[in-house]
């Protein structure tokens, strides 16, 4: 088996996998996903804790219940692949143990440190945070960081706008997503959402991940 950096890219492909099949789930579609190898099983649950609340993504978007067995893995993936307590992932992972509590499974996670706002990081670095948190824009999901997304819509539609300048689809699709979470919890998102989607539809960087954040927008602003 190859090589030191083998296990980044098989756990980067299984991710991608994952997506794909949110995607699918979320989309009613059979994708790509379904035509490559499952991936490994260490690999599938370290994709599991990259995706985290994306897992649940089409059950909480769609009314369909998360399968159990899903559940199960996401949370064995948290006792093989501990917490990181970096600012982004204890967030992440504190969504992602509230919905695996919904589902019957706890798991350990502290609650991390107040979230930044732009006015003590500035707008253009607490917007890109925001595009890292995208995995909570979802239904049912509140807390401080959407709490934040609520008291600076101008900072998150400036971001976008940035990013849409500076050809960083990938950046601008995640805050697309919030703005359209905004506008589905009846928060005006200060941009003009359905030609801004259509056009980062049309300009994505391919992978499954984006077209996963951009399904879940989609499926945000139509609500």
């Amino acid at each position: 088996m190859p090589f030191a950096d083998s296990p980044q890219r098989e756990f980067a492909a299984a991710t991608e996998w994952a997506a794909g099949r949110a995607l699918d789930a979320l989309t009613g579609a059979e994708g790509a996903a379904l035509l490559a190898a499952a991936p490994e099983p260490q690999a599938m649950l370290a994709a599991d804790r990259v995706l985290g609340p994306d897992v649940f993504a089409p059950g909480l978007l769609t009314g369909s219940p998360t399968p159990p067995e899903t559940a199960a893995r996401v949370a064995e993936a948290f006792l093989l692949f501990p917490a990181d307590w970096s600012e982004v992932h204890a967030w992440r992972d504190l969504a992602t143990a509230e919905l695996l509590g919904r589902a019957g499974h706890d798991v350990p996670v502290a609650d991390p440190p107040p979230p930044p706002g732009p006015d003590e990081s500035g707008w253009q670095r607490w917007s890109v945070l925001m595009a890292q948190l995208s995995g909570l824009a979802l239904p049912t999901l509140d807390g401080p960081v959407q709490q934040l997304a609520r008291e600076h819509v101008l900072a998150l539609a400036r971001g976008a706008s940035r990013s849409m300048l500076r050809r960083d689809h990938r950046t601008a699709t995640r805050l697309a997503r919030w703005l359209a979470w905004l506008q589905s919890t009846g928060t005006p998102p200060l941009l003009e959402l359905r030609p801004l989607l259509r056009h980062l539809a049309l300009t994505g960087d391919g992978s499954a991940r984006t077209a996963l954040d951009l399904a879940v927008a989609d499926r945000l602003a139509a609500a």
